[in-house]
């Protein structure tokens, strides 16, 4: 499972002068993980198509310039290859999921990323989800390991720092 946010961050890799020094490391890393997917496949989406249009409406499907958009054209292009794409039905309810945890630390969990976590909560090996620079998934991810759902933190000391400013610890 992989958040939007990776593929936008690898996008940034296009005009390096303007990474900031702070994420310079993290662009590196998600450009590698995105390859790491285009190449070799393993992607869980949902199929209803949620994921994919979040994908599509902050990427483009041209392929280029980046590596995030050349997932995005990837992903169109395999979304429907079981060898390459998983895909996980999601029901929706609200402004949530029938799939999505019943967890007091997760009642305020953002309903646009709602689906990430329905989606590898759904999938029977509960598949990880891939976070780059979203700094509200640090605090959420106690609660989301206390219900088998792991989050890996590509960028974890840029978020962690980005969370604790943000909370003011």
């Amino acid at each position: 499972m992989v958040d939007t946010n990776v593929s936008i961050t690898a996008n940034r890799a296009v005009s390096q002068e303007d990474i900031p020094k702070d994420l310079v490391d993290c662009v590196e890393a998600c450009v590698e993980v995105i390859d790491y997917i285009v190449n070799n496949g393993g992607l869980i989406m949902d199929a209803g198509n949620e994921i994919f249009d979040e994908y599509l409406a902050n990427l483009t499907l041209s392929g280029q310039p980046g590596m995030g958009n050349i997932f995005m054209k990837w992903v169109h292009d395999y979304r429907w290859n079981a060898d390459k794409v998983t895909q996980v039905r999601i029901v929706r309810n609200g402004d949530s999921y029938d799939e999505f945890p019943n967890h007091v630390g997760l009642k305020k969990f953002d309903p646009s990323d709602r689906k990430f976590v329905a989606v590898a909560n759904a999938h029977p090996e509960k598949p990880p989800i891939v976070q780059a620079t979203d700094s509200k998934w640090w605090g959420w991810e106690k609660a989301l390991a206390s219900v088998g759902i792991t989050v890996r933190f590509i960028c974890r000391d840029y978020v962690k720092a980005k969370h604790s400013k943000k909370i003011g610890s």
